[in-house]
This record gives C-alpha cells, sequence and structure tokens, in this order.
C-alpha cells in the first residue's frame, strides 16, 4: 500500500459527520458486545429493534440453524397468535430496559403482533409503543402474502392512535407480489411514513422507482441485493435512505464504509448516515 492510499484511509477514519445513526439494529446479548460494535463503526446512536434469535451468540452452522429456528416458526405462521403475542410483549419489555439503561445510545421500534382487531391493535400499539416512547413500528417480516393484508389493519390503528413510521421487511421470502401489496397500502395511507426494508431485494429497482413517485416511502440500505442498488438509491433518493446494518447480521462498519465510498458525495452520505433518520423520527 502507497503512502497516499494510507493517507486517504486515515483522513477517511477521521472524517465526522454531525452524528452517525444506524436505523436498524436488533437487540444483542450482552448489550455491551453491540456497544463495542458501535463503536468500532463510529456509531453514534442506534434504533433497535425486538429480536427473536440470537445468532450473535452463536459459534458454528449448526448453533446458527438452532436459533434461526425460533425465527423461521414466526415466517411460517407455526406460533399461535396467543404465543406471538407473548413472545412479543416479552420483547418489548427486554427492548426498553435496553434502552433505559443507556438512552443515549439507543432509541427504539417496538413490534406489534399480526392477527388482532383493530381495537386490540390500538390498545398495543396504545401501552406498549406510545408508552414507552418508542418511535416506530416494526420489524414486520412477512412470511407471506396474508401476513401483508393482515398489516392494513396496523395501518389503521396508526390513524387513529399516532402517526409512526412503519417498518417492514422486503426481501425473501417477500416476493414482488407481497411489495405490490405493500405498495398499495403506502398508497392506501399516504400520510403513514413506509420503511421498506432492505431495499426491497431482488426487486430494488422497482422498490426505488415507487419511492420516487411516493412521498411516505423511505428506502433501508442494509442487506442490499447488490452495492450498486444501494449506490442507485443514494443517486436518485438520497433524502429518503437511511443508513443501517441489520446487525448482528450485518456488521456497521462495513455498511457504513459501502455508504461513504459509493455516495456521490460527502453531503449525500451524511444525510443516509443519520440526517434522514433524525429528519423522520423528529430526534
Amino acid at each position: 500500500m502507497s503512502l497516499s492510499d494510507t493517507l486517504i484511509i486515515v483522513e477517511r477514519l477521521l472524517e465526522r459527520y454531525e452524528m452517525v445513526i444506524d436505523s436498524h439494529e436488533h437487540m444483542m446479548l450482552p448489550t455491551e458486545m453491540q456497544l463495542k460494535m458501535m463503536d468500532a463503526a463510529g456509531v453514534d446512536q442506534t434504533i433497535l429493534f425486538c429480536s427473536t434469535p440470537h445468532p450473535e451468540k452463536a459459534s458454528s452452522l449448526n448453533e446458527i440453524e438452532e436459533e434461526m429456528s425460533a425465527l423461521y416458526k414466526v415466517l411460517t405462521g407455526d406460533n399461535s397468535k396467543e404465543a406471538n403475542i407473548i413472545r412479543q410483549k416479552n420483547n418489548i419489555n427486554n427492548l426498553v430496559s435496553v434502552i433505559k439503561k443507556y438512552p443515549n445510545r439507543f432509541l427504539g421500534f417496538g413490534s406489534v403482533p399480526l392477527g388482532m382487531s383493530l381495537s386490540e391493535t390500538e390498545n398495543w400499539i396504545n401501552d406498549y409503543i406510545i408508552v414507552n416512547s418508542l418511535l416506530g413500528v416494526g420489524e414486520f417480516t412477512p412470511g407471506n402474502e396474508q401476513q401483508i393484508l393482515q398489516l392494513d389493519t396496523v395501518f389503521q390503528a396508526i390513524e387513529t392512535t399516532a402517526i409512526l413510521p412503519v417498518w417492514v421487511h422486503t426481501f425473501s421470502p417477500v416476493t414482488m407480489k407481497g411489495i405490490r401489496l405493500l405498495m398499495e397500502l403506502c398508497e392506501n395511507y399516504p400520510h403513514i411514513p413506509v420503511i421498506f426494508g432492505h431495499l426491497g431485494g431482488t426487486n430494488w429497482i422497482e422498490v426505488i422507482k415507487f419511492a420516487k413517485a411516493h412521498h411516505n416511502v423511505y428506502l433501508d440500505l442494509s442487506a442490499a441485493f447488490t452495492s450498486i442498488a444501494t449506490k442507485m438509491a443514494l443517486i436518485e433518493l438520497p433524502e429518503k435512505c437511511l443508513f443501517s446494518s441489520d446487525a448482528p447480521y450485518g456488521e456497521p462498519y462495513l455498511y457504513r464504509e459501502l455508504i461513504e465510498f459509493v455516495s456521490p458525495s460527502k453531503e449525500i452520505a451524511e444525510l443516509a448516515l443519520g440526517n434522514n433518520i433524525r429528519e423522520l423520527l423528529h430526534i
């Protein structure tokens, strides 16, 4: 490596932004591990999401499979409505306890069970999201189109309680048919911000085009299908792109580096790395 290359790397490491916010990480155990990961990436704050599996604890492929089996049960609808409610209550309680312990480092989104009535969903948002000062709802990871249709009740409840952003996973197993159903919800509820998690996966071109035409759609840049998808999103919609790592599934340092590397300018990188999510969440 030449001296000039070394100086460029040092300059980038020393480069500071107003505030770097990872807009999507799952709660990791222990929390100190997560804080070290954030510090290594120069992340000031993280928007924390609930988590059922904890792959960060795994040290082998077999252990990863064991952890992920809990998630697969959720995706396939194997768990009962009652079991999902109990699980998500516990997850939110754990999430809130971490946020209260480290209020300067973590903010949060709270999960909402699907399949409840409108009044049940409204009560849940009031009792678990608003009361706990959480800033949005999600992550929703719909395993089929029926689960995406159930989001309509969540959108109705948000309209009658508090206008909060909704975070929806749009990579596999969500198909383009499922994404189109989500797009319909965005059009039916234009006042509700919707974050398309993982940029639509292989359907990133369609998602970027849709976001350009709809003011309430935002683009999560974690786990994008290809780096050129991230680059095109930053070029076409710099004010709608949100830096995130999806940790522990992704590394905050690498996703920050990707945004800095493919952004057309430092100003656009700064929007994605923190300013956009601050404006969206009013923080």
